[in-house]
Parts: structure tokens; C-alpha cells; sequence
């Protein structure tokens, strides 16, 4: 036989005859044996008997590697199976695990599981020679072809037969599943599989649990494997280390990452640079500088050599956390390295020299290391002017201007700050400079200058302003856009605040929260309630964020409007956009329902409103007993009235005739009567249709179930004797 099968116990490797499309053949058998005739493809499979007049002179002459290259030429599935299927029928012909290898892998590329697997239980059941290496195989094969689930399958069939697959197999499984972000049942059957099989795992087998453990969220149980490494005898590797600080510093279990950190150092665990590579940026990326500059430390210590991203992360957490000295001499050792730094390096330890204040060592710093780039001197022009130090920023720019290294940025800094500090006329003049010296005013100058004017309530000057950013089809930044919005509602323009909120959000350009808001009153109050909720569609659209206010405004709009019916609507926008009621929400929705007369959803409501702690105004609420005592559902809230009376003031005894009077009629005596104790222990009389119901009740025959529970005859008389004093009888 051309190909054989020993080979594969020595190399444990895939076979030449794995891939899916191949000629294996030898000489003397193509010299001994006729052309094999090829199935065409492009009719119908033929039956039984046509296989059996189509290969009728290789009945005794039929050999494994005739029947490979036929099946490798055979590219229709049902095909393929025919014919394997008549030479077993042949007398003296007998498959191997070759010819088994590609009946199985074709079957498995094709999704056929179930016929894969009997296959798979056939070919062990013939016993044939390197039939274990062929499964191993086969396992290979279907990773590499991504055909994970007929990989796992093949390989609860290696195991189930007592076969030993190589760890390194289990591995590359392991691994595909976890990269593929598979089932997490999936990869414990194949872990389980190992463990069944006697396999010993490996390092790599306990870093891909880990990590696939981390995916589903279960940090204690990846933590857990971590720790009992050691009783598997194994011990973590840099690896290791690399998920379990990924894990942890993705799920916000920062200190968790520092232990493990400490951990590795301690057990002197190696790295490589690509550990190296991905921790650091890790630590700098939640500011731990500490952390990061103790790798940095440990990777200088191995002789290996820092790339340019690790210089980078290293030198803005630095130079964020205001360690400016470790940051330069980092920038220092980066250039010895003949590492060449760009310009956003410089920016973020200028940031760090203004954070401190200390501008003039900022400008040596710069000399001193012949910085020319704009951005660098930008950063420090703009440290200038948020410290509020305008006179040195002008200093500096001259500078800057001297020297050639100023762009409009660098003007825009200045307009920025005098337009924000109502300085619109030097602004004005600095602008006409920027103009004459050849620079262009962008969207950025046109933003500086609407604050100006918006500070300024000169809302015409910037609406114009803003209509001549439209006509260039630019928008402007956030913060001039909160501004002019603000500015036009509080001088009551609101039809051009909509305008102007239109035009920017069709920019998807997000406006603050509560300029929203803002705008939204404004609108609901002018009574344009559905121009209002055409508004909320645009924040969707937009991305600004909708808060209780916004959707208030436009509830307190429909309810004064009358449109009870629409406010559920915007509750369930409201709720979709994981907003929360509030107690004036609730006050509106309980106000809406009772307009609507649905009494069942007002007592739901009302409940949830008192269990949530929260107590509606005296208005609405008696609006709302009043609707429940219509309809004789005073009931249905007695639990919650209950906890309003024993809480607050919020009941007066207008709302106690009420309830009590409800109560009587709905045959609630029992807790009539504990609200009557409540009422006159506050001093307080009932009025006298109230009166004349419990005297009623209390002179009527025989007591019923109600009045007998809630006390007896002599509490009945105290009662009665209370109400003839109160009312003078």
C-alpha cells in the first residue's frame, strides 16, 4: 500500500493524506492497474447496478489506494458513500483506516454527524491498523477546518474506546472552542473527556478552562482554577498570568489584578515580550503607574527590549498621574533606544506641566529637547489659558508666532478663551488678525465666538453666527451648542432653540442632558406638546439622553391638553429608555387614569407609588379617592392608606371623611372605624354624613362579622360617646 500507516505513531502529526482534495497514489499501482473510472459529477448518483458495470473489471483487483483517489475525485457526498459502500461488498477487497479516513472527513464537511459517527464506531469495530492515529487524525483535520462540534464528536469516540489522544490534540480542541467563543458546555465536555480518558492536562489545558471560565463571567471559578494548578501539577505560566489580569481588569476587579500581579513576582514567574506588551497597557489603562513601572522594571531585568507601545502607555500614565520625572526620563531612555517619539507624547507631559502650574519649566522642557511640532505648544497654550493666565498665553503665542509653529487651533485656544470670558470685542479684533495672517476661520472659531455672544445674550448674533455654519454645512462643538440652546430658551425664543436642536441632531450631534430638558419645558409650556415628542424621536436619533424632566414636560403637556390616553405612551418610552418614575410622574399618570375612570390601574399605580416610599401630592391624591369612591374601590388601596396615615400629614379630614365614609358603603367597617381612631386622635371631627353612617351602623341590629372583629360593645359605646361630645349632642 502506497501510504502507511506507521509513520503516524512516530510523528503524531496530520497524515499527507489529511487535506480534503488530494491524488495519493503510487507507481506500480498506476502501472498494474488500469485508469480508474471517474464518477461524473454532473449526473444523477448512479445506482448499485451501474457501480457494478462501471467497476466490474476491478471486482478482484480493487485496492485501498485505487479507491482514495476515486473518492478524492468524487465530490458528490451520496456518491462517495455508494461506492465505499460497494467495494465492501467486494470479496477479497478489505478498507483501511485510510479509506475510512476519507469517507468520515467527508461526511464531516459536509455536516453529516450522525453518519460520521457510525463511520467512526465502524472503522473500530473492524479493528483496523492505525485506526487510532486515523481518529487523532481526523480530530485535527475538523479543527483546522473549523468543523468543531464533528471534532468533539470524533473525540468522544477516541476516548469511549479507551484510545489516549496526545494532549497537545485536546489543546488545539480547547483552544479553537474558546477563540470561537463556543458553548461553555462544550468545552467542559471536552475537558471532561480529557480528565475521563486519563489524560493528564497540561498548563495550556488550565489556561484555556480559565480563560473560557472568565468569558461566563465566573471570575470565583477561574480564580479557583488558578489556584489549584499546583495540585494538577502544573504551575502557571506568563500566560496563565496574562488571562487572569485580562479577566480581571475587564470586569473592574482592578485590586484582584494588582494580587495576581504580586503573585507572579513572587513566584518569579518568566515572561515574554507580548505578556509584556499586553499587561502594561492593562495597568495604564485604569491608572496603576505603579504597577505598570514595576513590569517596565521586570522586562528591562529579562534583557528583552521595550517596543514604542509600551513607551507610549507608560509615559501618558505618567505623565496623567503627574509623575513628570519618571515620565521624561522614560522619554529620555526611548530616544537612547533610537526610538523616534511623536508629537502626542509631548502633548501629554505638557498637560502634566500645566496640571502643576509650572508653565516656564514646561517651556524650557520644550527648548531643551528642540520640540518644533504645533501640537506640543498647543497643549501648552491652552494649559495657559485654562489656568486662567491670558497674559502668558498671549506671550507664548507670539512665540509661537515668531517661530512659525502656530496653525488656526492655536488661534482658536486664544478667541476660545476671551469669547468664554465675554471678551467679544478683542476677540473680534484677535480674529481679524487670524484672518489678515492667512488663516481660515473653521467651525471651531465660529463655536468660540456663538459662546461669546450667547454670554453676552446676544442670541440674534449668534443665531446668525449659526445659520452661516449650517450654510458650510459645519456643526458646532457641544459646548456652544448647550450654550446657544440655553440662551434662546431663557430669552424665550424657543421655536429657534427647536430649530437649532433639529439642525444638530440631524448632524447625530448629542445636546446636554439638561439644555434637553430645558428646551423640552419650553416647548410643552407654549403648548406644542407634539412637537415636543417629535423632539424625543431626534434625541433617540441623535444620541442625547432623555431624563425624568424631558419626559415629564411632555406627560404634564398632555395631560393639560387632555390626552390622557397618549401619556401611557410616553411612559413606555420612558420606561424603555431605563428612566424611573418620579413622585411629580406619578402624580401625573394617577391624575390621567383618574381622568379615564381606570380605577384598577390608579390602585396598581398607587400601591407601587407608596411602596417605592414615595407619597403623591394633596391634589392628586384626592382626586384619586375621589375616582376610587365612585366606583366604590376605596378598598383596593386600604394597605397603602394604612401606611400614608401612620407616616405623615398628608391626609387631611377631608380626605378621612372620605375614606370613611367610602369604606362604610364597600361594608369595610372594621377598618372604617380604625381610620375614625386615627381621625380623632388627631382632633379632628367627622362631618356629619360620616356621622350619620357610623350611628347608623352602630344603632342597626345585631352587629355583623366586621364590627364584632374589630372590637367589642363597651369599644362601640366610647366611640359613640366621643362623637355626641365632639358634635355638642
Amino acid at each position: 500500500m502506497a501510504v502507511k500507516l506507521s509513520s503516524l505513531t512516530l510523528s503524531r502529526g496530520i497524515p499527507k493524506w489529511v487535506p480534503l482534495i488530494a491524488c495519493i497514489s503510487s507507481i506500480s499501482c498506476l502501472n498494474r492497474i488500469p485508469a480508474v473510472p471517474e464518477i461524473d459529477q454532473t449526473k444523477t448518483p448512479p445506482n448499485d447496478n451501474e457501480f457494478d458495470l462501471r467497476f466490474q473489471s476491478w471486482r478482484n483487483r480493487l485496492m485501498p489506494d485505487d479507491l482514495i483517489r476515486v473518492l478524492d475525485t468524487t465530490h458528490d457526498l451520496n456518491s462517495a458513500i455508494k461506492l465505499f459502500r460497494w467495494a465492501s461488498r467486494q470479496k477479497r477487497f478489505r478498507h483501511t483506516a485510510d479509506t475510512y479516513f476519507r469517507v468520515i472527513l467527508k461526511l464531516g464537511m459536509a455536516g453529516e454527524i450522525e453518519d460520521m459517527e457510525a463511520f467512526c464506531c465502524e472503522m473500530v469495530r473492524e479493528k483496523c491498523p492505525g485506526g487510532e492515529e486515523a481518529l487523532i487524525a481526523l480530530i485535527s483535520s475538523f479543527v483546522k477546518h473549523r468543523r468543531l462540534s464533528e471534532a468533539i464528536r470524533v473525540l468522544v469516540n477516541v476516548t469511549s474506546n479507551g484510545y489516549k489522544l496526545p494532549i497537545t490534540e485536546c489543546n488545539c480542541l480547547l483552544g479553537a472552542l474558546v477563540v470561537d467563543r463556543r458553548e461553555f458546555r462544550e468545552i467542559l465536555l471536552v475537558y471532561k473527556e480529557v480528565v475521563k480518558a486519563g489524560i493528564l492536562p497540561n498548563v495550556d489545558t488550565l489556561n484555556y478552562l480559565i480563560e473560557a471560565l472568565f468569558e461566563m463571567n465566573w471570575v470565583d471559578s477561574a480564580l479557583d482554577q488558578y489556584r489549584r494548578m499546583p495540585r494538577k501539577g502544573c504551575s502557571p505560566n506568563s500566560k496563565t498570568f496574562e488571562i487572569l489580569i485580562t479577566g480581571l481588569i475587564a470586569r473592574n476587579l482592578v485590586e484582584k489584578s494588582v494580587v495576581v500581579l504580586g503573585e507572579m513576582i513572587e513566584l518569579e514567574c518568566e515572561a515574554d515580550l507580548s505578556f509584556y506588551s499586553c499587561v502594561i497597557p492593562l495597568f495604564c489603562s485604569v491608572h496603576k503607574a505603579e504597577e505598570g513601572m514595576r513590569l517596565f522594571r521586570r522586562l528591562r531585568a529579562s534583557k528583552l527590549v521595550p517596543n514604542l507601545l509600551i513607551y507610549r502607555v507608560l509615559i501618558q500614565c505618567l505623565s496623567e498621574g503627574l509623575w513628570l520625572g519618571d515620565a521624561i526620563n522614560l522619554l529620555e531612555e526611548m530616544i537612547g533606544c533610537g526610538l523616534t517619539p511623536e508629537d502626542d507624547l509631548f502633548v501629554y507631559i505638557m498637560k502634566g506641566f500645566c496640571k502643576l502650574g509650572k508653565f516656564n519649566e514646561a517651556e524650557i522642557f520644550l527648548e531643551d529637547k528642540c520640540v518644533f511640532g504645533t501640537d506640543p505648544h498647543n497643549a501648552l497654550l491652552e494649559g495657559y489659558c485654562t489656568f486662567g493666565d491670558f497674559h502668558g498665553a498671549k506671550v507664548f503665542f507670539e512665540k509661537m508666532f515668531d517661530r512659525n509653529i502656530i496653525n488656526s487651533f492655536s488661534w482658536n485656544i486664544l478667541v476660545r478663551w476671551l469669547c468664554e470670558n465675554a471678551c467679544t470685542s478683542k476677540a473680534s479684533e484677535l480674529l481679524s488678525r487670524m484672518i489678515i495672517s492667512s488663516f481660515i476661520p473653521d467651525s471651531a472659531t465660529y463655536s468660540a465666538l456663538v459662546i461669546g455672544y450667547c454670554k453676552l445674550s446676544k442670541c440674534k448674533n449668534g443665531l446668525e453666527l449659526f445659520h452661516q455654519v449650517c450654510s458650510k454645512n459645519w456643526v458646532l462643538d457641544s459646548a456652544s451648542y448647550s450654550e446657544l440652546v440655553e440662551t434662546l430658551c431663557r430669552m424665550e425664543r424657543i421655536q429657534e432653540a427647536a430649530e437649532v436642536f433639529c439642525y444638530m441632531s440631524s448632524n447625530r450631534c448629542a445636546l446636554k442632558s439638561s439644555s434637553f430638558n430645558m428646551l423640552m419645558k419650553g416647548i410643552c409650556l407654549t403648548g406644542k406638546v407634539d412637537e415636543a415628542i417629535r423632539l424625543l424621536a431626534l434625541a433617540y436619533y441623535s444620541g442625547t439622553s432623555c431624563s425624568n424632566a424631558s419626559y415629564k414636560a411632555v406627560m404634564l403637556g398632555l395631560s393639560k391638553l387632555g390626552k390622557h390616553g397618549d401619556i401611557l405612551v410616553v411612559l413606555a418610552k420612558m420606561l424603555v429608555g431605563g428612566c424611573t418614575l418620579d413622585v411629580e410622574a406619578y402624580c401625573v399618570l394617577v391624575r390621567s387614569m383618574c381622568a379615564l375612570s381606570w380605577t384598577e390601574d390608579i390602585a396598581q399605580l398607587f400601591n407601587l407609588m407608596v411602596s417605592e416610599g414615595l407619597a403623591p401630592d394633596s391634589e392628586t391624591l384626592a382626586n384619586l379617592l375621589l375616582c376610587l369612591s365612585k366606583h366604590y374601590q376605596l378598598h383596593m388601596i386600604l394597605a397603602s392608606v394604612g401606611r400614608l396615615a401612620s407616616d405623615g400629614e398628608i391626609l387631611n379630614s377631608s380626605m378621612y371623611n372620605l375614606l370613611i365614609n367610602g369604606l362604610l358603603k364597600e361594608g369595610y367597617k372594621n377598618k372604617a372605624c380604625q381610620l375614625l381612631d386615627i381621625m380623632l386622635e388627631k382632633g379632628w371631627v367627622p362631618d356629619a354624613s360620616t356621622h350619620g353612617l357610623l350611628i347608623g351602623s352602630s344603632v342597626s341590629g345585631l352587629p355583623d362579622e366586621e364590627t364584632l372583629a374589630y372590637g367589642n360593645f363597651s369599644e362601640q359605646d366610647k366611640i359613640g360617646n366621643i362623637l355626641a361630645e365632639g358634635l355638642g349632642e
